[in-house]
């Protein structure tokens, strides 16, 4: 244990110095471009040129297609033992820095949470831990990431654990809480205090308001969904389309020049103007258009952010569609901001009451980043942290608690994690799926399985049963193709009838087995098929439907017991 504590401080250490290098790149790439002596709007051109820069390194140097954010963490740790490549502790800073920093509508919080889970991952290889161990310096390293990005350590231990950790035991979190911290104090030290995403609360929480916090919670949630919906619509299209990369980059980033040009705050990761927003001190914008002067002055303000809300997640998916690399949690608090802002602005136009525009800016960050996310606890600490303070506490646990019920409801699982959740590629809160999902049908098919083709006779059988052990045998046909099984019950009166020998044939005998099974399929699905059938043996064919082996009912349960019996605290010897 105690040497788990050490390694946990180095992968702290090592995420936190990786966060930290990862910011100061993407704010240096940003501050070289603003002081580029260039034409107005010549800086629209920086994201097509960056998604052009991320496309022709993920294909010259990483074989063409990366793995990207916390879908692919969660899917290694259960389907890769918590092995995560070497390369993607470097891949994705190099990736995300040129996709954000020239002004890729995305944000870094995911490539650093799988930056420092491929670090934690690594180390464990290095210094040989089981898996156990190996799933808590993941764990360690994205709590790290997360802790440095926004100083929120709280905050870093509960994503690990809401996010990451389906199953958790107490002695994580010591672990858990020294890598977060030495993540924290890393970009602490090392990056400027205004470098850090922080608020300081200028009004107190009043329980008067509570009735229209319960309001933005209802808005959050069903804003969570539209972003879900509309991210994943716009990301499949681009998915499918039979552009080549670079066709793509360029498709991309001509659209993102057009949002841009009507929407600057989009462009980017977009904190500085969080920051303008949270703090109340959001009063004019660029109107490139002049098509919102003509409006009041105040209601050209909601319906600018209005448009905002319904447009970044548009931007965001427009970025991932374009090859870029970076996640939707810069992108979930700043929409939220955004929402929040527009809801108190949209009140604050009536004469009937007067709310903190400030204080629901930061609450709404909460709404969505739970909604999104599917992280409540996550959001109700982060936006607590990074306020200095729990003065906010009560309504940031009602909205994003209303926004988690609201998204819930429509959805079990998050955008990025339901396809895989549905293939069965990662954990869920089942603890029965995830044991059998960690399972992989090819490590328990018995093969030492004797088979016989269907034109033999009843005698060729005999002599197969007399050197056999097993009770159950294939049938396959002379191209090796599965024709049914036999079981030694079936024909057991058969066996003392030495006149039938020579006269029946293996196929009058042979029967289709009640299911098959075939190579990779999943082991909540062959569970399945167990429980219906009642079967204690099932056969297992592959893509060609040739016979590979039988699955034994006995064998994937002592499998699950074993699985079972070694998820034990770390403290136990």
């Amino acid at each position: 244990m105690q040497f788990i504590m050490v390694i946990a401080t180095l992968v702290g250490f090592a995420s936190g110095m990786v966060a930290v290098l990862l910011k100061t790149l993407v704010h240096f790439i940003q501050h070289g471009i603003e002081h580029i002596p260039v034409a107005r709007f010549a800086y629209l051109l920086f994201p097509a040129i960056g998604l052009l820069i991320t496309v022709f390194i993920v294909r010259h140097l990483f074989g063409g297609h990366i793995e990207k954010g916390i879908a692919m963490v969660l899917k290694a740790i259960a389907r890769k033992s918590s092995f995560i490549p070497l390369n993607h502790s470097y891949l994705h800073i190099i990736t995300s820095s040129i996709t954000v920093g020239l002004g890729g509508s995305l944000g870094l919080e995911a490539p650093i949470v799988a930056t420092g889970s491929a670090v934690g991952s690594n180390v464990a290889r290095i210094t040989e831990l089981n898996y156990q161990e190996r799933t808590l310096l993941i764990a360690c390293g994205a709590a790290a990431g997360i802790s440095a990005v926004f100083n929120a350590p709280i905050a870093g231990v509960i994503f690990a654990i809401e996010v990451l950790l389906t199953e958790t035991v107490v002695s994580y979190f010591i672990p858990l809480i020294i890598s977060s911290v030495v993540g924290a104090l890393c970009s602490k030290i090392i990056l400027r205090e205004e470098s850090l995403f922080n608020f300081v609360l200028k009004q107190t929480f009043n329980y008067e308001n509570v009735p229209y916090y319960i309001l933005l919670g209802i808005f959050a949630g069903f804003i969570s969904l539209y972003y879900a919906k509309t991210f994943k619509g716009v990301e499949r299209k681009f998915h499918h389309s039979k552009v080549n990369g670079y066709g793509k980059a360029l498709i991309s980033g001509a659209m993102l020049i057009a949002i841009y040009f009507v929407f600057p705050p989009l462009f980017g990761e977009g904190y500085n103007s969080v920051k303008v927003v949270a703090n109340g001190t959001f009063t004019h914008f660029k109107d490139n258009t002049t098509l919102f002067s003509l409006m009041n002055e105040n209601w050209a303000l909601v319906a600018f952010t209005a448009l905002i809300v319904l447009f970044k997640p548009i931007a965001a998916a427009i970025t991932i569609g374009g090859g870029g690399n970076g996640g939707n949690f810069a992108p979930s608090l700043f929409t939220g901001a955004y929402l929040g802002f527009f809801f108190s602005k949209l009140v604050n136009n009536t004469p009937l009451v007067k709310i903190p525009e400030g204080n629901f800016s930061l609450v709404g960050m909460a709404g969505v980043l739970s909604g999104v996310m599917y992280c409540p606890l996550t959001a109700i600490f982060l936006i607590a942290e990074i306020t200095n303070g729990y003065e906010l506490f009560i309504p940031l646990m009602i909205v994003s608690s209303i926004s988690f019920f609201i998204v819930k409801s429509y959805e079990p699982f998050s955008m990025e994690t339901k396809k895989l959740a549905l293939e069965g590629q990662i954990f869920t809160h089942k603890k029965e799926k995830n044991i059998l999902t960690s399972i992989l049908l090819e490590d328990i098919i018995q093969e030492n399985y004797e088979s016989i083709q269907p034109d033999k006779k009843l005698r060729d059988l005999i002599e197969l049963i007399k050197r056999s052990e097993k009770n159950i045998f294939a049938v396959v046909d002379n191209k090796e193709r599965f024709s049914g099984i036999i079981e030694l019950n079936d024909i057991k009166q058969k066996l003392f009838q030495p006149d039938l020998f020579d006269k029946m044939s293996v196929k009058s005998i042979m029967k289709k087995p009640p299911a098959l099974l075939f190579s990779g399929q999943d082991m909540n699905s062959v569970m399945e098929k167990f429980d219906v059938t009642q079967s204690w043996y099932l056969p297992v064919l592959n893509k060609e439907k040739k016979f590979v082996g039988f699955i034994s009912k006995t064998k994937l349960f002592n499998k699950y017991r074993e699985i079972l019996s070694s998820q034990g605290d770390l403290y136990e010897e």
